[in-house]
């Protein structure tokens, strides 16, 4: 059992001691594994709209446009979203994209598209989590903002809830709060973990 704080400083701290070359292969691994969910009981429904997110470099985040071209590549009909924040409210908007959005840095070296249409999260039907280190109870650990779980407790039930860890789950993250929202599944480079 490890409490949010004490993971955060562990896995942030193991995120930055991978190499490119590490992290390269751990994301193609991911990518294997996210193919293969359409072979398990969950599947992957039929997305219209996905909320992903584009990984921070410096963070050493998975890569979600591997798995975005994959998405796609599935139903290219697919529209995608990426959010924007609004640090004052500490909340975020998901915000239509397509090839021609201009996206910028925020101040937490966050790309997020310059505008867009809004679309209300009812309307999403899978969002890509941003996280360090998730629980085999589906919970994760992020940066400590709230701004997703916030947002998650917003989308409809049926909304799949997706994670990409480099890491195998803890046994149990102990300081989960009421509102904190859990993921349907998470993808490690050997595992999919569905909850």
């Amino acid at each position: 059992m490890m409490n949010k704080e004490e993971a955060r400083k562990i896995y942030k701290e193991k995120r930055k001691e991978l190499s490119n070359a590490e992290r390269s292969k751990a994301n193609d691994l991911m990518l294997i594994q996210f193919q293969k969910i359409d072979s398990i009981a969950i599947g992957l429904p039929d997305i219209h709209l996905l909320l992903s997110y584009w990984p921070i470099e410096e963070n050493n985040e998975p890569d979600t446009h591997l798995f975005n071209d994959y998405v796609e590549f599935k139903n290219p009909a697919i529209k995608f979203l990426y959010p924007r924040s609004d640090f004052e409210k500490k909340e975020i908007e998901a915000i239509e994209v397509n090839a021609d959005t201009a996206f910028q840095k925020n101040g937490w070296n966050i790309h997020e598209p310059m505008d867009g249409t809004i679309t209300d999260a009812g309307m999403i039907d899978m969002v890509f989590v941003p996280l360090l280190i998730f629980d085999k109870q589906g919970y994760r650990v992020g940066y400590g903002t709230g701004f997703y779980d916030k947002y998650l407790a917003q989308c409809r039930a049926d909304c799949l809830k997706v994670g990409f860890s480099y890491f195998e789950p803890i046994d149990e993250i102990e300081s989960t709060r009421e509102f904190d929202v859990p993921l349907n599944l998470c993808i490690t480079p050997n595992s999919i973990y569905v909850f």
